[in-house]
């Protein structure tokens, strides 16, 4: 079976590359809906007044929107990708602690649960190890 993976390209330079790819534009998508989430549903103030009711200072809900964004831009451009993917892990760590510890695991468990935001580390720390792949503007 590994023969036939290989004849096809699986496991190669190129589908990992375009795997890294495949990833990459997932994650920066995720992290500017949630930060269009927190600008355009909640608004930054709602956000902040959400992080001061889990007892974390409402400025960190500005300063989680830029990163957000900014991390969510970085990622779909492909700049800085294995560092910005290990910068935004703490975020998400945040996020399921802080926001869905008290709720369990399973994200469908009301308040979501910690099950989506620890996956999505996981997945930040897959992509740093990965690198940018294809297009990206920077190596690594």
């Amino acid at each position: 079976m590994t023969n036939v993976l290989q004849s096809v390209g699986f496991g190669s330079a190129t589908s990992i590359a375009f795997a890294a790819l495949i990833l990459r534009l997932s994650l920066g998508a995720l992290f500017l809906a949630h930060a269009w989430l927190k600008i355009y549903v909640f608004t930054p103030a709602g956000a902040a007044q959400y992080f001061s009711s889990l007892g974390v200072p409402g400025f960190m809900a500005y300063l989680t929107i830029a990163a957000e964004v900014l991390g969510g831009l970085a990622l779909i451009l492909g700049v800085q990708t294995s560092l910005v993917s290990l910068l935004l892990i703490p975020v998400l760590l945040g996020a399921a602690i802080l926001a869905h510890g008290p709720n369990g695991f399973w994200f469908t468990n009301e308040g979501g649960g910690w099950e989506y935001p620890a996956f999505w580390a996981l997945a930040l720390l897959v992509q740093s190890l990965l690198g940018g792949g294809l297009l990206a503007i920077t190596r690594g």
